[in-house]
């Protein structure tokens, strides 16, 4: 026998019935019927039969003309954005490739799932919403962005990868790119800067990381470069620190920091790489710019950096701090989801 069969078809409707998942129903139609179905088989047939596709005819072959109700198509996508053609077409019990043509016809195409930093809670999409609200709100009545002096810490590989793409010719094998190892050698980078450009950065020793003790002697010689570079933002406007939640940032003894030099800290919410400007603006500028190069010391990798540095004019650094009002704007609009850019 074999799925052609009609009664091994009505068989495995029976174990759909019952409750079987595929892999015992191919068991027990395989202890009665050697050989008479695979588990793959039975799994197809179990997604038509998910869809309330009780029939148990064969699909259409294909490169025959075939309709499809597009609105039935469109419920089903909309149920579940990730279905495959195969699986739509086993509950539409039409094939693969009328299905793909309708989803076209539909509007319809495919794109890789996109990663997000975090699965955000209701209390952590609360916390966009409200902290976002009360930025704009306060930055429409009395702006304030050019007080903002923001930073953050990124780790730089002395081997930095380049896995573009390339266009090669059907006979030819396309070039390799190691990935990196587990444990990448590297170095991390700590980082301030405000509209007009940096202010301060300095590189750990290999393979230390930023304790809350290490980061309130940085915010001294922050202060110190405010002072040479930043005076009247230092002696009259007041600083405004923007940083995100990691640990250091927010420890008692950094708040005592803080608050010893005047200083104002701007709130933001935890998760949010989204609307701090060093992770979404200066650190992807910089990932980009160190792509395919490879370092043999940190001397080599300070040298990358200020030519990176140099690199950006005034503008560079003014558009990365004056966009987060509408990155504010748009975290509200989005219920506090992050938004796809």
């Amino acid at each position: 026998m074999s799925t052609r069969d009609p009664h091994i078809r009505n068989v495995m409707l029976y174990e759909f019935h019952r409750g079987s998942n595929a892999a015992e129903a191919a068991r027990n139609i395989c202890a009665v019927y050697p050989n008479a179905v695979s588990e793959r088989t039975v799994r197809e047939w179990f997604v038509r039969f998910r869809g309330n596709n009780f029939s148990l005819e064969d699909l259409p072959k294909s490169g025959h003309p075939e309709e499809l109700d597009n609105d039935a198509l469109r419920q089903l996508i909309d149920r579940d954005p990730k279905m495959t053609t195969r699986e739509l077409g086993q509950i539409l019990g039409k094939h693969h490739t009328t299905v793909l043509t309708h989803l076209k016809s539909i509007g319809k195409s495919f794109l890789h799932t996109v990663w997000v930093p975090h699965k955000l809670s209701q209390d952590n999409l609360l916390q966009r919403i409200t902290i976002s609200s009360s930025l704009l709100a306060r930055q429409k009545l009395c702006p304030f962005l050019d007080r903002v002096v923001t930073g953050d810490e990124k780790w730089i590989l002395y081997v930095n990868p380049d896995n573009r793409g390339q266009w090669i010719s059907k006979d030819q094998v396309p070039l390799t790119t190691p990935k990196p190892g587990l444990h990448p050698r590297k170095v991390l980078l700590c980082v301030w800067w405000d509209i007009h450009g940096i202010i301060y950065y300095e590189m750990l020793n290999m393979g230390q990381t930023i304790t809350a003790e290490i980061y309130c002697q940085q915010l001294n010689r922050l202060r110190q470069a405010l002072n040479k570079k930043r005076p009247a933002m230092l002696n009259r406007k007041g600083i405004i620190l923007h940083g995100d939640n990691a640990r250091p940032h927010v420890a008692k003894i950094t708040h005592e920091k803080i608050t010893e030099f005047g200083w104002e800290l701007l709130p933001h919410p935890p998760y949010s790489p989204d609307i701090a400007p060093s992770d979404f603006h200066l650190f992807r500028s910089m990932q980009h710019f160190l792509k395919g190069r490879d370092f043999k010391d940190n001397g080599a990798i300070e040298k990358a950096l200020e030519d990176f540095f140099d690199s950006k004019n005034e503008k560079f650094f003014r558009d990365g701090i004056e966009c987060l009002p509408q990155r504010w704007e748009k975290i509200i609009n989005n219920d506090g989801n992050y938004f796809i850019e």
